[in-house]
């Protein structure tokens, strides 16, 4: 087996779906030593008591969990509500988190510095908030992953201009953006999605975990007929990197208060510090979520 690699996750599990699809992923991935996860933005600690349930759902109620910031910056329409923890909140969980994320996250990457991979797939108002009360933090880690952007517009994406992650706390994601990183992009993981037919009846098969996210899905299935895998694609690159092609360049984000906040401008650079994926291998990636989790 390849080596272990330590991973932080910073989510805000609980809105879109595939949070906790992503999630469930971590779990029961063998190279993955999941060293903490963090909720941000709204009712983190609705949030970080779903991401308990899950873990819990997995065998795992080793793993320290710790709610996050809730509000933007200065300006971004925020993210207040978290509609699938209804869905399972019947489950055991704990009700006295602390808003103590960038704290955990701090001492933790500092008390391994070089190992630990920063995963983030929410907002990036715990990352920034991070960086700035800690400059050194970022050398301190040995990769960030961020699922976040639209990098080549007019591609999958469409005529999606701004990706939701970006927008929520534009001037988190700037801070944020100023670092080395890989970026995976809307135009990319719309390109890896399923029906919610086939999602039920994969995750009713794969129990556990990912049986725990199916019932929590029937939120999202409400007013989506399917599930796209942005977060768990993101995931799957940390530990299987040729699912995807990359390029290299810089990635400029308009944080000023305006309608285009948020949004992410691509520019090739050999130079730059920033790679993004640029093409998924959908079936080859589905293949291998679905080979880790079961279903």
């Amino acid at each position: 087996m390849s080596e272990t690699i330590p991973v932080l996750f910073d989510t805000d599990i609980g809105s879109d779906i595939d949070d906790a699809v992503a999630l469930a992923y971590l779990l029961k991935q063998e190279r993955c030593e999941l060293v903490g996860i963090t909720t941000v933005t709204g009712d983190t600690v609705q949030r970080a008591a779903m991401a308990e349930i899950v873990c819990r759902a997995g065998g795992r109620e080793d793993i320290p969990i710790h709610a996050g910031l809730t509000e933007p910056f200065l300006h971004g329409p925020g993210q207040p509500a978290v509609p699938q923890f209804d869905a399972i909140k019947h489950l055991p969980h704990r009700t006295d988190y602390a808003i103590d994320a960038v704290d955990y996250l701090r001492e933790t990457i500092r008390s391994r510095p070089g190992e630990i991979t920063l995963l983030a797939v929410g907002p990036m108002t715990n990352i920034a908030a991070l960086f700035v009360s800690d400059p050194e933090i970022p050398s301190l880690l040995k990769r960030i992953v961020l699922m976040c952007g639209v990098y080549r517009h007019g591609q999958q994406s469409d005529s999606v201009e701004r990706e939701w992650n970006a927008l929520v706390d534009p001037i988190a994601t700037g801070i944020v953006y100023k670092e080395k990183l890989l970026g995976v992009g809307l135009d990319v993981t719309l390109q890896v999605t399923l029906p919610a037919e086939e999602c039920r009846q994969r995750f009713t098969a794969a129990g556990g975990a990912l049986g725990v996210v199916g019932d929590a899905a029937e939120v999202w299935f409400k007013h989506s007929d399917r599930i796209t895998f942005h977060d768990p694609l993101a995931a799957t690159l940390i530990f299987e990197p040729d699912l995807c092609h990359y390029a290299q360049g810089a990635a400029h984000i308009h944080t000023d208060n305006t309608p285009s906040a948020g949004k992410t401008e691509w520019q090739a650079d050999e130079s730059g510090a920033h790679t993004i994926a640029v093409k998924v291998d959908a079936p080859r990636f589905l293949s291998h979520y679905f080979e880790i989790c079961g279903g």
